[in-house]
């Protein structure tokens, strides 16, 4: 049962502090073995040897077991993932909206991009690990020169064939509004002329959990962290949407605009 659907006597036994309690009883032993046996696991699979192998799908060894530990990390948090669409092969830039620190684990379980975050998640514990493993470009917010060589290096990997992903919102906004969306960052696309494909990221049925999920004011990741390891199970949307074609539009701006109505206009649809 959703959710959305539960009784009001149901929703509050679901978020009692016995049921809380309850949550990180079993959810913490999951965590630790997720940590200490399926981590060394995925370390000696991506050693020189083996993590370029070509599995028959095509996909690198390497960037398959990157994934299961993402979308694992997303099980033991209580998420079921569920992907609508289908993202798009070779270069590409997708662009999501920003919720929070698990809207990269979300979007690595499906589909192996670069992704473009903030320089402080490469000293998270085992989130910035498997962030910096996982080919992400990192960022000093506020920095031009850092966001030059940001643009600089997406251009690369877009024009040698390889995927990147990027949070054109800049920073999460507490769940209430996707918010716009800058820019600049879409040069990288335009430039290299490769499609654009919008992911909504949606929490909770229909996105109910939206704000449950992101940051609290002032709450530090080590505080959502522990925080979202003791909530209700849920439903986890990933979204891949109608991508925009490089001829679409030679506009950077334009371009950002038609994404961000797309990921807004699926954001506002019932339950998937």
């Amino acid at each position: 049962m959703s959710q959305s659907r539960r009784s009001p006597a149901a929703a509050a036994r679901a978020g009692s502090p016995a049921m809380r309690v309850l949550r990180y009883g079993y959810r913490l032993p999951m965590l630790l073995w997720h940590v200490l046996v399926h981590l060394p696991i995925v370390l000696l699979l991506l050693g020189p040897l083996t993590a370029r192998i070509r599995l028959r799908s095509g996909e690198q060894l390497g960037h398959r077991v990157i994934r299961a530990w993402q979308g694992g990390l997303m099980r033991v948090f209580g998420f079921r993932l569920r992907r609508v669409g289908t993202p798009v092969e070779g270069a590409v830039m997708f662009v999501a909206n920003h919720v929070s620190w698990v809207d990269i684990l979300a979007m690595h379980s499906q589909r192996m991009m670069g992704f473009v975050a903030k320089q402080e998640i490469r000293g998270w514990p085992a989130v910035g690990w498997l962030a910096a493993r996982g080919e992400t470009i990192f960022h000093r917010r506020g920095s031009q020169e850092s966001l030059g060589g940001v643009l600089e290096e997406m251009l690369v990997r877009l024009r040698a064939g390889r995927s990147v992903g990027v949070f054109p919102e800049g920073r999460t906004r507490g769940g209430h509004e996707v918010g716009p969306f800058h820019a600049r960052i879409f040069t990288a696309a335009v430039e290299a002329g490769v499609p654009v494909q919008p992911v909504a990221l949606r929490y909770g049925a229909g996105g109910s959990a939206q704000t449950v999920v992101a940051f609290a004011p002032g709450e530090s990741f080590g505080g959502n962290f522990l925080r979202l390891l003791g909530e209700p199970g849920r439903v986890g949307d990933v979204m891949f949407l109608e991508p925009v074609p490089a001829g679409a539009t030679g506009e950077r701006r334009r371009l950002a605009e038609l994404a961000r109505e797309r990921i807004v206009a699926a954001m506002a649809q019932g339950d998937a």
